[in-house]
């Protein structure tokens, strides 16, 4: 089989949220000897390329999104031993920690926003639910994160966005990474008081404003 071919099977099994038909492309690649790191960029981040194109234009919906992240999962099950054995990696517009607030469990939001980021070449670290502000911090400079993104679903727990932020203050850490904030009772209004970087209304919405935070960063 050609190298096109391989490629545009790979892509074309992420739009399809076909998980299986990804696996067998995947091998089917190594067995060709292509380079693993180039299954991935020319052909499973293709297609999810397309399929979040999709989303963002209302033509595909949250199911046919996480379902093309699993078909993309589950092709690098097969791809990642062998880019790590070839010391390969992927390259990523940007690193962005995410988590839901301290006293809050509330996780659909932000596995959303997660998913998406995904789909757009970003790496995500999610942190899940109820995450202590220091916790947000200490993990941010673990992994180098470019981007702190924090979820709020109860007006309870929107002042641990404004404690982070704060934290970060008091650790002369500010500067360090951009912040952004999002959920059901968040408002830019709250976030331009808290001195949040950026707000977003939808995951969509969250995805562009921080490519354009990056971008301004530069």
């Amino acid at each position: 089989m050609e190298k096109q071919e391989i490629m545009e099977n790979l892509a074309r099994g992420v739009v399809d949220g076909d998980p299986e038909a990804c696996r067998q492309n995947a091998r089917e690649a190594l067995r060709e000897g292509i380079d693993p790191l180039d299954a991935v960029e020319q052909g499973l981040s293709g297609g999810m390329g397309v399929v979040g194109d999709r989303f963002e234009r209302g033509e595909v919906y949250l199911p046919e999104l996480l379902m093309a992240a699993d078909a993309f999962n589950a092709a690098m099950e097969i791809l990642r031993p062998e880019m790590e054995a070839q010391n390969k990696e992927l390259a990523k517009i940007g690193t962005v920690l995410l988590g839901t607030v301290k006293g809050d469990v509330h996780n659909i939001g932000k596995n959303i926003v997660a998913t998406v980021l995904e789909t757009r070449g970003f790496s995500v670290v999610d942190m899940g639910v109820d995450i202590p502000s220091l916790g947000f911090i200490e993990e941010a400079k673990k992994v180098k994160a470019d981007v702190i993104a924090l979820s709020s679903l109860m007006t309870t727990s929107m002042p641990a966005q404004r404690e982070v932020i704060e934290t970060l203050k008091e650790m002369n850490l500010r500067d360090r990474y951009l912040v952004i904030v999002g959920g059901g009772p968040v408002s830019k209004e709250w976030a331009d008081q808290i001195g949040a970087d950026g707000y977003g209304k939808s995951a969509v919405e969250a995805v562009q404003i921080i490519k354009g935070l990056l971008a301004t960063r530069g």
